[in-house]
């Protein structure tokens, strides 16, 4: 079931990912570029994870594996420089500043470095299999969301909170919320995969606010 799962996620993400492209290529919509990296590193996430049991035990398996620890800490912190990209977006004062764009930079270089340090640095991996998946994980898993996951969780929904006011608009803030209400409960499912469905609910809302504030680029700007 969950191979069947993981297949699914990386398929969605995919075409998320055209999307994304799309946005981009024919409407320039910045928002759109800074999530193209994210993406592609959760299509290649589910894809290993869903393929893990056709490939084996053994070095390949376990190489490829690194590799998502490794697109997780240097493309998830991205979603700092989205979120400031989205209130720059609405016209904000403030958010146009040059001490907020290098804050945003700083915050999202600082949690690059620090995901590197605490999770990559030294990574020892296991193999594991849960419900019909195999994948290499962390032998010494920290206990509870690493850091830099709950630091952009915060820098999301308090800029979607923002967006949600001053544009009306609170499909940001709802996938902001799910994402982190589902990570912090635990579902009584017999799944690995099924946790996934909040990532994909929030990158859904952080591609549709792209969409929305690419349709109101003519809007006149507001002010704080």
């Amino acid at each position: 079931m969950d191979t069947f799962l993981f297949s699914f996620f990386a398929a969605a993400y995919l075409i998320l990912f055209i999307f994304a492209l799309r946005l981009f290529k024919k409407r320039r919509i910045v928002n759109a570029v800074l999530l193209l990296p994210v993406i592609a590193g959760l299509v290649y996430d589910n894809s290993i994870i869903a393929a893990g049991r056709f490939i084996g035990e053994g070095a390949a398996l376990e190489a490829l594996n690194a590799a998502r620890f490794w697109l997780h800490a240097l493309f998830t912190p991205l979603l700092v420089l989205y979120a400031w990209m989205t209130l720059k977006q609405t016209g904000i004062s403030w958010a146009q500043t040059a001490w907020i764009r290098l804050t945003a930079i700083v915050l999202t270089i600082a949690l690059v470095l620090l995901e590197l340090l605490t999770e990559v640095r030294g990574l020892s991996l296991q193999p594991r299999w849960e419900y019909g998946t195999l994948s290499y994980t962390n032998a010494e898993p920290s206990s509870g969301p690493p850091l830099m996951v709950l630091v952009v969780s915060v820098v999301l929904l308090a800029a979607s909170i923002v967006i949600w006011r001053k544009q009306g608009w609170i499909w940001f803030f709802v996938g902001s919320l799910v994402m982190i209400v589902g990570s912090a409960v635990q579902l009584p499912i017999e799944s690995g995969a099924v946790t996934n469905l909040f990532e994909l609910v929030l990158i859904v809302s952080l591609l549709a606010t792209a969409w929305f504030q690419g349709n109101n680029q003519r809007a006149e700007p507001q002010t704080k």
